[in-house]
């Protein structure tokens, strides 16, 4: 029923009980463990010459955390780090391959809470996503991809199986982000698919020159169709995969439970075909609990940001100008990504909102207030139950 576990900022919902997903089902060190294997053979030029799928035991010799592994790359020292290097290649050639045939290269931010032991927030950072998180995703994709590959062309007429799937994004929404961009001072390719993925990319990497482009990327992200599941293969745009799956997570996707048992079924000379109509009405139900899934995890960190504000009610902070209503600007304070409003009734003059909304101009002295704009705020109320965060601007004091 739930078909995914929910992770929110305090606490885990597992999709298996935590005797399964924590002890049983993990790949503990120095045990011995049954596991469902992608296993791939690369030559000297890190070019795959041979990938088998099967059911295998793995002894692990050593669990490594984000951080230790992080730091057996950069220092070359430590537990197996001539391993951990020699993979680190591999990746960085299937990431570089990737982008070359068309990969989006989008990253958004993800927000972590320092708690104390009552699960109060006491420091918020943003995860910093280097070379050890990177291989780890690298790898994921190209089991996924593989998998993906070998189902859809192992005979015909075709195996049902369950893709992830990722549609073109809708033109009419690109051609208005063009133009919200093009005013923002970043210019867009939207002739061709390709050259859309281009500018995207060129997006991603103008930000870190031009931090007021940064708000960009959120409305980028939202130009893009939903990823989900379905039992037909249309590929994934935004990976610029042909044929993509979910294989590599079964203890916290449903979906990777339903890829491993299809894939089993028809391994070796094995032919096995289940209801297509079946697997679709599944397909749509793993589909929707993902969304709500989501969903809860972005209102568990609005709760958390607010929350970690509710003491903070009369202090000022740095901020920046995210995004325009009728009714008012909204603020992102910048060492918290904690996003506010302050509406144009609280201001020293009358605004009005110009039809781009990317500024609003004064009634009186004709002062623009633009979209990306640093800004220095006081915060003036933090309502928990409705997780939302009132400012005033400092000047206007």
């Amino acid at each position: 029923k739930r078909s995914t576990s929910v992770y929110l900022v305090d606490r885990v919902c597992p999709m298996l009980p935590e005797k399964l997903s924590n002890d049983l089902c993990s790949l503990n060190p120095h045990e011995d463990k049954f596991t469902f294997s992608a296993v791939f053979t690369f030559d000297s030029k890190l070019k795959i010459i041979k990938r088998w799928f099967g059911k295998t035991v793995i002894h692990s010799d050593r669990r490594f955390t984000y951080e230790e592994a992080q730091k057996g790359l950069e220092t070359k020292e430590g537990d197996y780090a001539y391993e951990l290097d020699q993979l680190n290649k591999i990746a960085q050639k299937l990431r570089k391959d990737r982008f070359k045939n068309g990969s989006i290269n989008f990253e958004s931010e993800e927000i972590k809470f320092i708690l104390d032991e009552n699960n109060k927030p006491v420091g918020v950072f943003t995860k910093e996503r280097k070379d050890a998180h990177l291989l780890v995703e690298d790898f994921m994709l190209l089991a996924n991809k593989e998998v993906a590959t070998f189902m859809y062309k192992k005979t015909k007429p075709e195996i049902p199986y369950i893709y992830r799937v990722h549609d073109e994004p809708d033109i009419t929404k690109i051609l208005d982000f063009a133009l919200f961009a093009k005013e923002m001072g970043f210019q867009m390719k939207v002739d061709s698919p390709s050259n859309i993925v281009k500018s995207f990319n060129l997006l991603a990497e103008a930000k870190l020159k031009n931090p007021a482009l940064k708000m960009l990327e959120p409305l980028a992200i939202r130009t893009m169709a939903k990823a989900d599941y379905s039992s037909n293969n249309i590929g994934h745009y935004g990976l610029a995969f042909e044929f993509y799956s979910h294989f590599t997570s079964p203890i916290r996707r449903y979906s990777d439970v339903i890829a491993h048992r299809l894939l089993f079924e028809n391994l070796n000379e094995k032919t096995y075909r289940v209801d297509k109509e079946l697997l679709e009405a599944r397909c749509k139900h793993i589909s929707k609990q993902e969304r709500k899934a989501m969903d809860a995890e972005r209102e568990s960190i609005k709760y958390k940001q607010v929350e970690f504000m509710l003491e903070k009610v009369g202090q000022e902070f740095d901020g920046t100008i995210s995004g325009m209503i009728e009714k008012g600007i909204f603020v992102e304070v910048l060492d918290v990504k904690a996003e506010g409003m302050i509406p144009f009734r609280t201001m020293d003059e009358p605004y009005a909102l110009a039809p781009s909304k990317l500024k609003a101009i004064s009634k009186i002295t004709g002062k623009e207030i633009k979209m990306g704009e640093r800004i220095r705020v006081r915060l003036i109320d933090a309502d928990l139950t409705a997780r939302q965060l009132e400012f005033r601007l400092i000047e206007d004091e």
